[in-house]
């Protein structure tokens, strides 16, 4: 076919380029868009002399928003605008068709706004299918499974691919993101993900179904860490929630929660002995339901953990366990149960209990305020129709609690149960149990204008969970949320005291004797031990709050924590100085800086922790502790910590800055961490309960707590100004992400060729330019290099090249080489990249390094030789 050529009858699209590129260069953006206007007009194929443009513009693979190729395609958008008689139906349809093609080939691995720009422009949605699917698949082969999966949904041609075929192998490359990308839209697709994750959390799933499955795959243990069923019942239950999905399609991982729900319930009964007998055995049967193996596996705990035959044979004969299922003993017991002992009793609390508690109760924990005859259910319009006269009288200060049956993570979000307003001396107990009150219009109406009302002051504490309770319990809101007046949460309000660590029990009572245990306070009820010296009894905390009717104790319970709030107000507004408070309580809630506070946190820190988000002067703290003035400067190389299982994020972000971390698998018990500490002399860094036990196991501040809602890079910063550690640029990637070693190997594009080829990776037909692979492969053999110059900013141990088994691709460690997990389209840009000698896992650089600069930049310090590479990467 006879074709003109730009470089005949126009301007030549590279002399355009290198043109653009000088001007990008100096920075001369205004001389540029002149340019680049002036030039696309001379041109005698705009469409085809841009793709070559495209093609040689660096950084163009990923079509960055600060490159140079993703300016000029914004520019010629421009220019195409005032020039509509450029389109692709002007051309014929073989060179359309090549230029659509072209474009094809720089979408593959480019960001969405620069993709969508080239599809509109060559029109890449109305192509054969069948040539965009062969393209895709291609990609597929040669083992780039996120770009071809980014492709697919570029092209929107999800649903003509194998939704397995495509996700399972970027979940094993923990890209699980990605797959929820290529199947959110589709509820068919979105439906199969689901039920692939929770198949792999069958008990009897093993890693050979998947290599058998897909035999192309290189399963490795991490890859196999990735689909942990702990890890994976949770990814299951977020995607449930976001696809609105049927429970019903992931019963593996319904029953994994259950299971895990069913240990919990035993270890707070019989071990940290925290849960009442009554509270227990209601959660127990939710738990439990009708699945028959729970039932069996209950008997078998609590033979475990209670070691009372009597009572697992009560429960055994409740089920009707069959007697080959039944733990050694039971049967025997069963047999021997007098009559009246083979049913579990069920106490009428309700009936029996006093209003009024024991004397070492009320020596203890807060006291309720009010006489039962003061406290009110509300379960009818006309109850609510009292109730509202009372507590909307204007200028009125109400404390409002809610409380919702805890469902141990099956469900997302709770349906609240009862709502608790508490007014000076009566108390309203919405029962929103009550047969037909939750949905009654009046009810709605009223807790609208109860949030509405701005003449009615309305307490409460971390009010944000309670908000999404009540949007739980009427979808109405979602479409007319609740309008917000006149509340103040007094989560702030102790936030702001923590911060200001003014409390008048801080030199007391710092820890309170529940049952027979030992813990420290938190949340809502250290502010009431704090402000008014004693705190609430949490034990009703975790009660059946759908179960009717109600004991007393929960009665009571409920009532306490809506008059607490009324009683902490009045004296903080009483005496704000005191507390370093400002006179006007109001202005906490309203003021900027308190905005930003985690909104979904329920708990502020315990009073022998600090909440996270301190003020300039107290940058550092880790569990109340300021480390020293004289603490020495220290490279991160020289810290070694080991994290608990719970900031496994942090323990990856301080390995990617250089520091020795070792990290709990989600397997591990807690005290593993202890141990490793002792041994290798490191310290701990945990979060939650399990700081009060790892701390009395080593050293004075061997043991530092964090807050786990404090997002991981934060937490970073923290631990590296607590211990004074000097981050350079030099330090970052010094050690590997995956196995925290430090030492590499540095392959040389032309040797990470041969390996890929060696092992079936790279074939002939990819789509990469081969001319140039071959003439870098006949420069020499493997190992017979020179030393490579590596980077300036890593500063790491080096190992040879020459110590790896050319046959088995392994190192003396016996580690091979990672070499699935390199896309063989990162070979034309990529000239040097790096293994991980211990794990063998693969690096190149590319914009993670800066990023990493720029996210730990208020930590860095820079110097020297330092400057050029740290710019460089900006």
């Amino acid at each position: 076919m006879d074709r003109r050529t730009p470089e005949a009858e126009g301007l030549d699209p590279v002399v355009l380029k290198d043109q653009l590129a000088e001007l990008w260069n100096r920075k001369d953006r205004q001389t540029l868009h002149l340019a680049a206007f002036q030039g696309f007009s001379k041109l005698s194929e705009p469409l085809e002399a841009l793709l070559t443009i495209l093609e040689g513009c660096p950084g163009k693979p990923k079509g960055r928003s600060h490159t140079l190729g993703h300016h000029i395609l914004m520019e010629f958008l421009t220019w195409a605008k005032e020039h509509p008689q450029v389109t692709l139906s002007s051309l014929l349809e073989q060179q359309a068709l090549e230029l659509q093609q072209r474009a094809l080939s720089l979408i593959r691995d480019a960001q969405a706004n620069f993709a969508d720009n080239l599809i509109n422009i060559y029109q890449l949605n109305s192509m054969d299918p069948a040539i965009l699917l062969l393209n895709i698949m291609k990609l597929h082969s040669v083992h780039c499974y996120k770009e071809a999966a980014a492709l697919s949904i570029k092209l929107k041609l999800q649903k003509d691919l194998n939704m397995e075929e495509m996700c399972v192998p970027l979940i094993l490359q923990n890209k699980l993101g990605m797959a929820e990308s290529f199947v959110t839209g589709d509820n068919h697709l979105e439906q199969q993900l689901v039920t692939l994750l929770d198949s792999w959390c069958h008990p009897g799933f093993r890693e050979e179904e998947i290599s058998k499955r897909f035999p192309h795959l290189f399963v490795t243990k991490h890859c196999m860490s990735l689909i942990d069923p702990k890890i994976l019942t949770k990814h299951i239950f977020r995607l449930v929630e976001k696809f609105n999905i049927d429970q019903g399609l992931c019963p593996n991982a319904l029953h994994k929660r259950r299971l895990d729900s069913l240990r919990f319930l035993m270890y707070k009964r019989f071990v940290e002995k925290t849960m009442t007998d009554e509270n227990w055995s209601d959660h127990v049967q939710y738990v439990v339901a009708d699945d028959s193996e729970l039932q069996i596996q209950l008997v078998e705990l609590l033979v475990k953990y209670s070691g009372c035959l009597s009572k697992a044979s009560q429960w055994s004969l409740r089920y009707k366990i069959p007697r080959n299922r039944l733990p050694f003993g039971v049967w025997d017991t069963q047999q021997s149960l007098p009559s009246d002992l083979q049913q579990i009793g069920v106490r009428d609390s309700a009936k029996t209990e006093d209003w009024k508690p024991s004397r070492s109760h009320c020596k203890t924990f807060y006291q309720v305020p009010v006489t039962k005859e003061n406290v009110h259910f509300v379960a009818s319009p006309e109850a609510l129709r009292r109730c509202r006269n009372i507590v909307l009288k204007e200028g009125g200060i109400v404390g409002v609690d809610m409380e919702w049956q805890p469902t141990f993570g099956c469900i997302s979000t709770q349906q609240v149960a009862l709502i608790q307003l508490a007014v000076l001396d009566q108390v309203f107990l919405l029962d929103l149990c009550a047969n037909g009150f939750c949905q009654h219009p009046d009810t709605i109406i009223f807790i609208r204008s109860l949030f509405s009302e701005r003449s009615v002051l309305k307490l409460g504490y971390g009010m944000s969970g309670d908000v999404k309770c009540l949007i739980a319990t009427w979808h109405q809101l979602l479409d007319e949320p609740l309008k917000m007046e006149a509340m103040l949460d007094l989560l702030n309000v102790h936030q702001k005291i923590q911060r200001r660590k003014v409390n008048r029990t801080q030199k007391g009572h710092k820890e309170v004797v529940v049952g027979k245990s030992q813990q420290a306070e938190k949340g809502l009820s250290l502010l009431v031990q704090q402000v008014l010296g004693r705190p609430l009894d949490k034990t009703e905390q975790m009660s059946n709050w759908e179960k009717r009717p109600l004991r007393i104790s929960q009665i009571r319970y409920a009532v306490a924590d809506a008059c607490c709030l009324l009683d902490v107000y009045s004296v903080l507004s009483s005496n704000p100085a005191y507390f370093g408070l400002p006179a006007d309580l109001r202005s906490i809630s309203s003021s900027q800086s308190e905005k930003k506070e985690d909104k979904t946190q329920k708990e502020c820190q315990g009073a022998q922790g600090v909440s996270p988000r301190s003020s300039n002067t107290e940058k550092g703290l880790l569990c109340g502790e300021k480390p020293s003035e004289d603490t020495p400067p220290r490279p991160p190389q020289q810290l070694r910590v080991v994290c608990d299982n719970m900031l496994q994020g942090l323990g990856r972000y301080l390995r990617c800055l250089g520091v020795d971390v070792i990290v709990l698998e989600n397997t591990d018990d807690h005290r593993v961490a202890a141990k490793l500490a002792q041994a290798e002399g490191r310290f701990i860094l945990t979060c939650g309960q399990p700081f009060q036990s790892l701390r009395s196991q080593v050293g004075e501040g061997r043991c530092l707590s964090l807050d786990c809602s404090e997002k991981a890079r934060d937490q970073a910063v923290r631990v590296l100004r607590h211990f004074n550690v000097q981050l350079t640029p030099s330090d970052i990637f010094s050690r590997c992400q995956a196995c925290n070693n430090d030492e590499y190997a540095a392959v040389p594009r032309k040797d990470m060729a041969r390996m890929l080829q060696q092992k079936g990776f790279l074939q002939g037909e990819d789509s990469i330019d081969h001319t140039i692979l071959q003439q870098q492969q006949e420069e020499g053999t493997l190992g017979d290099i020179l030393t490579p110059e590596f980077p300036r900013y890593v500063q790491c141990q080096w190992a040879p090249l020459s110590g790896l088994n050319p046959d088995t691709l392994t190192f003396p460690g016996g580690a091979p080489i990672q070499l699935h997990a390199v896309p063989p389209a990162v070979l034309p840009r990529i000239p040097l990249f790096y293994v991980c000698t211990r794990c063998g896992k693969v690096f190149w650089e590319g914009s993670h390094f800066g990023r990493v600069l720029s996210m730990f930049q208020e930590v860095l310090h820079i110097a020297g030789e330092d400057t050029k590479s740290a710019a460089a990467a900006q």
